[in-house]
């Protein structure tokens, strides 16, 4: 076994992380055998009675808090791992809705260091293996597990799920899963086993889902086929799927389709739940990041939207809720993201650009944005510097919509919670 000088489990928690930023040639590296081997060895393959898998381009945080919070109030203990974080590394592992603390992690990071002798894992391979030692070592009853890229070969895969979710199919991480859809939904629904229910949000989803549905024996279950759902009201919808159907559910503040496909895992897990605790859990899922609103008067929404898929649907909820309003557009871009179409298609809600740099080796800078912006735009050398201008521009009835990245969210949203607004 290799040697390594490491923190003991006592240290900071950043002690930990920045030893696992640099444990690994790569911060991703795709593939199962080094981290399956652990696991196996771990024997963290199956962390609760109840796991449910879900992957997909966007919606994976909101489909998973959704499910924490109808299980939440239907009694079940529940953990939930998700990423990136915005603040603080311990978002990522959720237990019962609350954010574990540094020594938890700290003391599943030693046992993972342990077991995995010298088989070198990437920073993210290794928190998984970390959040499925805590699920393990808190009892839980049911694990949410969204997947970090992919799904084939993301770490989260070495996982015996119960049921499997793809809650979304667009063209991202281009550097990693390609630019062609048929390619994406192949790796997405890398995640079917066997036997085992598949729930697919995309609506006419590429042939390659149920392809290989068919290829694993998964049992797929499809939106507008085995399951759908409709807006019956300003603020109710209905869920149907087969001979069942919910009425008057209540519309939830995050995604509808996201709903409508959280509900269709749920009733593939056998799990005991009432239609009381699916209509309390609509009403109060939430999740940071997601259409959140931080202030009113200028009102001020986070949103994390990165990509044309989750822009487009941005854009159509402000043009719901904000018609007419004046608005200030905070964005700072992941350069490896379609940066030209994300700006396109907010631009049709935009009325000022404040476009900022973000920093690291990912980072694009603010010029570039502005390249793509087309009229000469001022330019900030953080989303922080950009929020103070649109805030100290902007009228008590405009909108103010910070989005981009994780990265300039969680950015304003750390500035916010400083100020002790």
């Amino acid at each position: 076994m290799i040697q390594s000088q490491i923190p003991q489990a006592t240290s900071p928690l950043t002690m930990w992380l920045d030893y696992l930023a640099e444990l690994h040639t790569s911060a991703i590296d795709l593939g199962l055998d080094r981290v399956q081997a652990v696991a196996n060895k771990a024997q963290l393959t199956k962390p609760a009675p109840t796991v449910i898998t879900v992957a997909g381009t966007n919606g994976k945080g909101s489909t998973c808090a959704l499910m924490e919070a109808i299980l939440l109030d239907a009694g079940y203990s529940v953990g939930v791992y998700s990423s990136p974080h915005l603040i603080r590394y311990n978002e990522r592992v959720r237990v019962n809705g609350v954010d574990l603390s540094d020594e938890k992690h700290t003391q599943a990071f030693d046992f993972v260091e342990q077991q995995r002798g010298d088989i070198s894992l990437s920073l993210f391979e290794f928190g998984t293996l970390a959040a499925l030692r805590l699920f393990q070592s808190e009892n839980v009853d049911v694990v949410l597990l969204e997947v970090g890229l992919g799904g084939r070969l993301d770490a989260t895969n070495v996982v015996d799920h119960d049921v499997c979710v793809i809650t979304s199919l667009a063209i991202d991480h281009v550097d990693w899963l390609g630019d062609d859809i048929n390619v994406i939904g192949f790796e997405k629904a890398g995640i079917f086993r066997s036997n085992k229910p598949a729930i697919c949000g995309q609506p006419k989803a590429p042939a390659t889902v149920a392809a290989h549905a068919d290829d694993t024996g998964a049992e797929l279950h499809q939106v507008g086929i085995q399951y759908d759902y409709n807006l019956t009201g300003d603020d109710t919808w209905c869920w149907t799927s087969g001979r069942y159907q919910l009425d008057d559910l209540p519309v939830p503040s995050l995604p509808l389709p996201n709903a409508a496909t959280a509900l269709m895992a749920l009733a593939n897990a056998h799990l005991d739940i009432s239609d009381v605790n699916i209509v309390n859990g609509l009403r109060n899922a939430s999740l940071p990041g997601r259409m959140q609103c931080i202030h009113q008067s200028p009102t001020v929404l986070l949103d994390v939207a990165h990509n044309p898929h989750s822009a487009q649907y941005l854009v159509d909820r402000i043009q719901q809720r904000y018609p007419e309003h004046t608005i200030h557009i905070v964005v700072a871009m992941l350069h490896d993201k379609d940066i030209k179409s994300t700006l396109e298609i907010l631009s049709p809600v935009a009325t000022h650009w404040y476009p900022a740099s973000l920093s690291g080796p990912r980072a694009a800078k603010a010029e570039e944005l502005c390249g793509y912006l087309g009229a000469e735009q001022t330019s900030f050398s953080t989303p922080v510097t950009a929020f103070e201008a649109a805030m100290k521009n902007a009228s008590q009835q405009d909108l103010i919509i910070v989005v981009g990245s994780f990265h300039t969210v969680g950015e304003v949203l750390e500035y916010w919670q400083s100020k002790g607004e």
